[in-house]
């Protein structure tokens, strides 16, 4: 999520009542989890493990709970509870405002579109021209769609992520400032569930088209002429590459990468990252091939066991 204009340290630091190690006037431009920080983002961090990492990450301030050292050109905002005060940034910078009506005020509708009957379009929606979107359809706010996208019945854009921290009393939720963008000639299948970015965007770029019954987690992109067919669910934080196709009832672990035009067979468990070019199945997820001549030599062997 970026900010409408750039924020100093010392205003974040009062905003949030911390203390901060760094210039007073470093500029942060907006937050982003750490799987898709950029320069100038704030970043939080609450758990020794992940340290590094977020130092170490392209994130240029960092909201810790541990006094440490200030990597140059960074800057430090020290917090008993990062998570909690994350969420405070996104209430503050990305409030909820409730809608008046089916259709926001704010919404951009493109020439040609056609909404039809019962659909909701939130707060600061753009959508482009020549899309057909179709009955109890749902688009949340800051929503982003191109032109030429068709969305099938009760499919619905910018859920919050699945996201929440252990406490004693329950799970917190992480509060979601992200948005869906969905790029030019995307075709959405019915009843498909989009869920928002934690801070930054879950992206379905130009040409892919999606089956009924799909869900795509937080911060995941998927990329050009994709095919997803029905009953698949994608983490969050993926990304697969151009021209992938994906068949019915597969699922994916958060985190990894579907290389460039690989093909992943219906019910295989994609638990790690895989090149592209290749067919996969089964789960744990190997070469179809491969995964294949196993399962035969497996049922050779059991066969030859029952005989001897």
């Amino acid at each position: 999520m970026k900010f409408k204009k750039p924020h100093s340290l010392q205003n974040i630091a009062t905003l949030l009542n911390l203390e901060f190690i760094g210039d007073a006037n470093f500029e942060i431009l907006g937050i982003n989890e750490i799987h898709v920080v950029e320069k100038g983002d704030l970043v939080f961090v609450d758990h020794p493990k992940y340290y590094d990492k977020a130092l170490n990450s392209a994130a240029t301030t960092i909201l810790i709970n541990k006094k440490v050292a200030c990597p140059e050109g960074k800057a430090l905002l020290i917090s008993d509870d990062p998570f909690r005060d994350f969420n405070k940034i996104t209430k503050y910078f990305n409030p909820f405002i409730a809608s008046k009506a089916s259709i926001s005020e704010s919404a951009i509708i493109g020439e040609g579109t056609v909404i039809q009957p019962n659909v909701f379009v939130g707060n600061n929606v753009k959508i482009g021209k020549n899309c057909v979107i179709h009955p109890n359809v749902t688009i949340y706010d800051q929503i982003i769609i191109g032109n030429n996208v068709t969305i099938h019945a009760n499919t619905v854009l910018g859920a919050d992520a699945f996201y929440y921290k252990k406490r004693p009393e329950g799970y917190d939720k992480l509060i979601s400032g992200g948005r869906v963008v969905i790029e030019d000639n995307v075709d959405l299948g019915a009843s498909c569930t989009i869920d928002r970015g934690v801070s930054g965007d879950t992206t379905i770029k130009q040409g892919t088209k999606i089956d009924n019954q799909v869900h795509v987690g937080h911060d995941t992109v998927i990329g050009e002429k994709c095919l997803i067919a029905s009953q698949t669910g994608i983490a969050g934080c993926v990304i697969i590459e151009d021209e992938v196709t994906i068949w019915g009832q597969v699922g994916t672990n958060s985190g990894i990468t579907i290389g460039k035009g690989a093909i992943i067979l219906g019910q295989t468990g994609v638990t790690k990252s895989v090149a592209g070019g290749k067919s996969y199945f089964g789960t744990p997820i190997a070469e179809s091939r491969e995964k294949l001549k196993e399962m035969a030599e497996i049922k050779q062997f059991l066969k030859s066991q029952k005989k001897s």
